[in-house]
């Protein structure tokens, strides 16, 4: 080695131009952007949120109302409709009135859908909403974009708490009333998620009817 007319490497410039895993620095950068994403855009479609619109699912994904209409039959299920503070485009929460989003950990209430900051709520004493007065347990908190594994887990036993406790108020509704449920939202157990599919599909019929008696008449 040497006397080539070339070079030898020393150690520490090995070293130096080696590949380094990245820094505790780098790794919170790289969370809080994906977290700032999650905040901005839907999980579905990956269009912007539209504030006036946006619903969650029981883990605290956002997504747009449209894009759930879209894929109706695989997607419009536990899914609550939010109520969003805004200062112009940010969210805020209206009790601390501190902006929302990847910074600050927001949470939601089931069945109302008002949005708060998650320390504004812990400083809340009774078990009503702040906002519209509407009682709510310590298993109706979902928080919104969980960032930790503790969050995630704690959020899918509560979902299916959740859902439990909805499919059976659900049965015992439609037992007081005697109506039979239609087949096709038979298995949305969320209450709002449940309403807005039933809506849509009475639409949907309403629209066929209509062109069955349009079609009937062009032929007589």
């Amino acid at each position: 080695m040497g006397n080539d007319g070339g070079s030898i490497p020393k150690r520490r410039e090995l070293v130096k131009n080696a590949a380094r895993a990245p820094t505790v620095s780098e790794l919170k950068a790289t969370a809080l952007e994906s977290l700032a994403h999650a905040w901005a855009h839907c999980a579905l479609s990956g269009e912007p949120l539209d504030l006036d619109t946006v619903v969650s699912d029981w883990r605290g994904r956002l997504y747009n109302y449209e894009a759930i209409l879209k894929r109706l039959d695989a997607s419009l299920r536990d899914v609550a409709k939010l109520k969003v503070s805004k200062n112009g485009d940010k969210w805020v929460c209206p009790i601390s009135m501190k902006e929302l989003g990847p910074a600050v950990k927001a949470v939601y209430l089931v069945p109302c859908g008002h949005v708060f900051a998650d320390v504004a709520m812990k400083e809340i004493q009774e078990q009503a909403c702040p906002e519209c007065g509407v009682e709510f347990s310590e298993d109706n908190i979902i928080t919104i974009v969980a960032a930790t594994e503790a969050d995630k887990k704690k959020k899918k036993r509560k979902g299916d708490d959740l859902k439990e406790e909805e499919a059976k108020a659900a049965a015992k509704e439609n037992g007081k009333s005697g109506k039979k449920e239609d087949s096709r939202i038979s298995g949305i157990n969320n209450s709002f998620a449940a309403s807005l599919t039933a809506k849509v599909l009475a639409e949907q019929d309403e629209r066929n009817k209509r062109r069955k008696l349009v079609a009937e008449a062009a032929r007589g």
